[in-house]
């Protein structure tokens, strides 16, 4: 008892008392019963449209969960069309950087290939040639009055 000590005794009702009521206790349930008994046996004799009605609902619940949800076939097909996308973006880059590498490797090693990205980039040119530069192209002039921007 010294275990439980935060626990008070209940005291157990008194089983004379408890006879005492068992009458007004069996005309309570006899009344209930009387109330509930019309509804019980119209839900019983519709139990099988309930049924499936209660079928086609989760049915349709599921359906639209399946179909919308936040990992449904919808955002399924979406993800994977995004996959598809990124997967050709992976092997485009993977060529690109492929061709660098190519290009890197042939200006370590091959000195025609260094001779013309200098040409290219910097403008050098071995003595006797010319090297042909294009103007830049001219502005056009601002229009003579602002109706001409609207």
């Amino acid at each position: 008892m010294k275990r439980f000590s935060g626990i008070s005794r209940i005291s157990r009702p008194d089983l004379r008392s408890v006879v005492a009521h068992a009458p007004q206790a069996e005309a309570l349930a006899a009344s209930w019963i009387e109330y509930v008994r019309p509804y019980a046996t119209r839900v019983y004799t519709l139990r099988r449209r309930i049924a499936t009605v209660a079928v086609v609902v989760a049915a349709t619940f599921l359906f639209v969960h399946v179909m919308f949800g936040s990992n449904g076939m919808i955002i399924y097909k979406q993800k994977r069309a995004e996959l598809q996308i990124l997967r050709k973006r992976i092997d485009q880059v993977q060529q690109e950087n492929d061709k660098y590498t190519q290009q890197i490797k042939g200006l370590r090693t091959d000195q025609t290939a260094i001779e013309k990205e200098a040409r290219e980039q910097m403008g050098y040119a071995r003595p006797g040639e010319y090297v042909y530069v294009a103007p830049a192209p001219a502005k056009p002039s601002p229009p003579a009055n602002r109706t001409a921007k609207k």
